[in-house]
């Protein structure tokens, strides 16, 4: 434990100088809040270790050289940090137990570098760093430059305020393609770029970098006459201080949690970066009530924002094994939080992808999730190696059946070819029950693997005479009569969907849910589509080499039309049951999606544009003719607007259908 705990100061510390005083973060927030808060507990559980230089015994780091120091009348405490509603729920149950009954002030936390601003007689005379709570920086002759600083007040009064400076998204973005015009280092982020920006010692790079500032924090509110923290906030919007007029008064910790998620989903939209929400006590009594902990005030904690991009260890490189027998590898992960979720695995792709990423296991690699819904390893870290790590070297056989895999030609994955492997059964059973196929509800991963172990379904047509061994299904322990009787009803109404669902369960190669509605479209009975020949298939849009010769080449074997035949015998619909009009503004006109869609997801969205005569593909070219933008948009929208690719939202879209 003296160890851990030795480990800990060492990497926080060294974490601090270079975040604070070289402005080049060496570990992500998301590691360094892990890291506090493990000392923390250790220093909890075992009081005895805690000394004087430990990070927690102190407010923050240590002062830049290049500048006067100074020293806050009042210390710049940081703020304690919450990350989820139970941590939320427990701030407000501590203070409840001090019998208060809170009203809560929440505010955008800005992602920028903290400032004290101090004014005599109406006139700014000072603005300092936070630096380490207790001394901070001289920057005055640089915060001047800040055009929402005010020089002077609206009252001759003599005034301490606090704030946050920050750089807006399309002042950074700019800055960025000038540094890259002149083959400058790009900086990492907004909140970098202004924290650079503001330590020039040339008070003209700082006023060329256009900086902003709002205002959020009176230290002494009682001087004023001012009772609650909001009337602060209204009292130096009069003064002429820039105050963000995001900040609301809410009397509840239920309307706090509101709050958190209505920002959260208009955080993208906002011009500046916020990296969580500030979450204050609004009457300045209960605030002196309570007080501080030698780190942070009681009556205040920051809610932070789940990470988008994070940073983990790569434990291992484990295969699984495909419907279609494709082999892939997975990154077996620290666990790690990204975006609200705990992320365990992460898919590799195949052997190229790895090879590409250099990756090795035993690397620090950073972790996103793509489309906010599937994680994805982004890189490496090489620079944290330690030598230590193994190279990775591809499985040349199967890890389940142990047949040699195979390559075939222009493809980069390999695959096991034995058609009898219990994965390629199991896996193409879970993706013919799956929701976006026949969509079998209670017909789960684990009830598959299960029935299939004890031989109850061996293939797809075996689902759909379940129903004859319903004694025996209700046997088997954790079932029961109205599971079974659930189980079998979902199983019976999944006779019903339409053809494109069904052709897309039975898990050809390379044909998906879209490649499947414009065939179901186009041809409405699957019996014609076992008849088509690769020259017919060829003629469709959007249908290649590859997809026409796995669709034939799956309905000239034996085995499959028998499966087929059986689900025809057991009741299964083989019609295309959607629309089968076309709409004139969207025939031959082709579609690319980025964002969050509200309305509805993607998936039904691209069905609506498919039915309707459209294509949708992944990418914008010039050849796209829509790009449907939701929240939280990627990079696809500014390569449409470099093209000058129309740009519509969802009820531009739904107009379009009329």
């Amino acid at each position: 434990m003296q160890k851990r705990y030795d480990d800990l100061i060492k990497i926080i510390k060294e974490a601090d100088y270079h975040y604070h005083t070289l402005d080049n973060p060496i570990i992500t927030d998301q590691e360094y809040d892990k890291y506090l808060k493990e000392l923390y507990k250790i220093e909890e559980e075992h009081p005895e270790l805690i000394r004087e230089t430990s990070p927690t015994q102190r407010v923050g780091s240590t002062v830049l050289t290049g500048f006067n120091k100074v020293h806050h009348q009042k210390p710049m405490l940081s703020l304690s940090n919450v990350f989820n509603e139970k941590e939320i729920l427990l701030f407000d149950q501590k203070i409840k137990k001090e019998k208060i009954n809170p009203t809560y002030v929440c505010e955008l936390k800005i992602d920028g570098i903290a400032v004290s601003l101090i004014y005599q007689k109406g006139l700014l005379i000072q603005a300092a760093t936070r630096g380490d709570g207790i001394v901070g920086e001289d920057i005055t002759n640089n915060v001047k430059t800040i055009k929402s600083v005010p020089l002077r007040l609206t009252k001759n009064i003599d005034i301490t305020v606090r704030g946050e400076i920050y750089m807006s998204k399309k002042v950074f973005e700019d800055l960025n393609k000038t540094n890259l015009s002149k083959g400058i280092n790009l900086f990492q982020n907004p909140r970098n770029a202004a924290a650079g920006s503001i330590r020039q010692l040339d008070a003209k790079i700082t006023n060329e970098r256009k900086l902003n500032n709002f205002i959020y924090h009176l230290p002494n509110p009682l001087d004023y006459g001012l009772k609650t923290h909001f009337e602060a906030l209204k009292f130096m919007k009069e003064l002429g201080f820039k105050i963000n007029d995001e900040s609301q008064l809410v009397g509840s910790i239920e309307e706090v949690l509101e709050f958190i998620k209505k920002q959260s989903k208009l955080r993208d939209k906002l011009s500046y970066e916020i990296d969580g929400i500030v979450i204050k006590i609004n009457d300045i009594q209960d605030q002196i009530n309570l007080g501080y902990t030698a780190k942070s005030p009681k009556w205040a904690t920051a809610y932070k924002f789940p990470a988008i991009e994070v940073l983990t260890k790569l434990n291992d490189i484990v295969f699984t094994v495909g419907r279609t027998g494709k082999i892939t590898p997975n990154a077996v992960l620290d666990p790690v939080l990204v975006a609200g979720s705990t992320i365990r695995r992460a898919t590799l792709h195949n052997e190229d992808f790895i090879n590409d990423k250099k990756l090795k296991i035993g690397d620090i690699v950073s972790i996103r999730k793509a489309g906010d819904v599937i994680p994805e390893v982004v890189e490496v870290k090489t620079n944290r190696r330690t030598g230590f790590e193994k190279p990775f070297k591809m499985i040349k056989q199967c890890p389940i059946c142990h047949t040699k895999l195979v390559k075939y030609e222009n493809q980069v994955d390999f695959y096991c070819p034995n058609s009898d492997c219990d994965a390629r059964k199991i896996n193409n059973l879970i993706h013919f029950t799956s929701r976006k196929a026949m969509n079998i509800e209670g017909l789960g991963e684990n009830i598959i693997e299960i029935f299939y172990n004890l031989g109850l379904i061996t293939n797809i047509s075996d689902i759909y005479i379940l129903k004859d061994q319903k004694e025996t299904l209700i046997e088997l322990e954790g079932f029961g009569y109205k599971s079974i009787d659930n189980l079998l009803s979902a199983i019976e109404n999944s006779k019903s969907r339409s053809l494109e669902k069904l052709l897309f369960a039975l898990g050809i190669p390379h044909v998906g849910e879209k490649t499947a509605l414009i065939i179901a479209k186009k041809y409405l009975h699957l019996d014609e589509i076992i008849n088509i020949s690769t020259e017919e298939l060829l003629q469709i849009p959007d249908i290649g080499n590859i997809i026409a010769e796995s669709l034939t080449t799956y309905f000239k074997n034996k085995d499959n039309l028998i499966q087929i035949n059986k689900l025809r015998e057991n009741g299964l619909n083989f019609n295309y049951l959607g629309s089968t009009s076309l709409n004139k503004s969207l025939v031959n006109k082709t579609f690319v999606i980025t964002g969050t869609l509200s309305s509805m997801n993607r998936d039904e969205i691209t069905a609506k544009i498919i039915s309707a005569g459209g294509s949708v593909t992944d990418n914008v070219s010039k050849r796209t003719s829509y790009l449907i933008v939701g929240d939280n948009f990627g990079s696809k929208y500014q390569k449409a607007k470099e093209l000058d690719i129309p740009i519509i939202n969802e009820d531009d879209f739904f107009q379009l259908l009329t």
